[in-house]
């Protein structure tokens, strides 16, 4: 698919974002995921609501998956809005990559986590992943959370139920195939969630998780720009949306070495969250 397609393709679905999947992310609402969580309770105007920018060239070509489901054991809640920060004691905040892994940028991202000894969180895109097995193998030797954010990044607000399932079975698959387990995280694609959605990964074994402090850095803003969005919106429990594929990375690399040691330097104890109670 050329560039000019690519480019088209993302900013209609990016559109579509905004104009359907508004209510699951400019209303989502907070919901704990520390040491003592709680359930959504207040609204909380998360970046995501914001109109996106115009977009880089992003994704590859989506495929389409067949196959019986799987399902995790236990039983996940079923919400009606993603989580989106930690709730707890102390200054911990969650960082996040989206839609890899791409051996280009994430293990340069690896290296500068393993450096200063941090945990952090993947939400790793399926026709990513299938080729990059190894890359979710070392996220997860070393400590980190790999998370699932579909097959093939579409707008899921714009599936059937059973086009969803696939989207989100097909990674879990290749997930549990890399990392011994099945992810017990999903993100939805633009933040664009819907009722089907939250069902279906719960009925998957997974929690819904979305942030509260966006680096728009797939807009490639410049690395001071990333790091400053990073250090202003620091704060207790904050969840931080940044990308280590879909594009030039290397601003994103950039910055997370400039702005890591200096959230550690504050004080803050940058963590994974644990599953929160139901």
């Amino acid at each position: 698919m050329k560039t000019d397609q690519l480019l088209t393709r993302r900013r209609a679905l990016l559109a579509g974002a905004v104009a359907v999947g508004a209510a699951g992310t400019a209303g989502a609402l907070a919901g704990g995921l520390g040491e003592e969580p709680v359930r959504p309770a207040a609204p909380a105007p998360g970046p995501q609501a914001r109109r996106p920018l115009k977009p880089s060239a992003y994704r590859l070509q989506p495929l389409t998956g067949h196959g019986a489901p799987r399902t995790a054991p236990g039983r996940t809640p079923v919400r009606r809005e993603p989580l989106l920060r930690m709730t707890g004691r102390g200054r911990v905040m969650v960082l996040t990559f989206d839609d890899g892994p791409d051996p280009r940028y994430t293990p340069d991202i690896l290296d500068t986590l393993a450096t200063y000894d941090v945990r952090a969180m993947f939400f790793v895109c399926g026709e990513m992943a299938v080729h990059n097995q190894d890359l979710l193998a070392r996220m997860s030797e070393e400590g980190h959370v790999v998370g699932n954010h579909t097959w093939s990044h579409p707008l899921l607000t714009r599936l059937t139920r059973r086009r969803i399932r696939s989207e989100m079975t097909r990674t879990s698959d290749v997930i549990e195939e890399a990392c011994g387990e099945r992810p017990r995280w999903f993100r939805a694609p633009y933040g664009a969630w819907n009722r089907a959605a939250f069902h279906l990964g719960a009925e998957l074994g997974m929690e819904p998780l979305a942030w509260t402090v966006d680096t728009l850095d797939w807009t490639t803003p410049g690395t001071r720009t990333i790091v400053d969005r990073v250090e202003d919106g620091a704060a207790p429990g904050v969840v931080v949306l940044s990308h280590d594929a879909g594009g030039d990375r290397s601003q994103s690399v950039r910055a997370l070495r400039s702005y890591l040691p200096r959230l550690l330097d504050s004080g803050y104890h940058i963590t994974v969250p644990r599953r929160p109670r139901a």
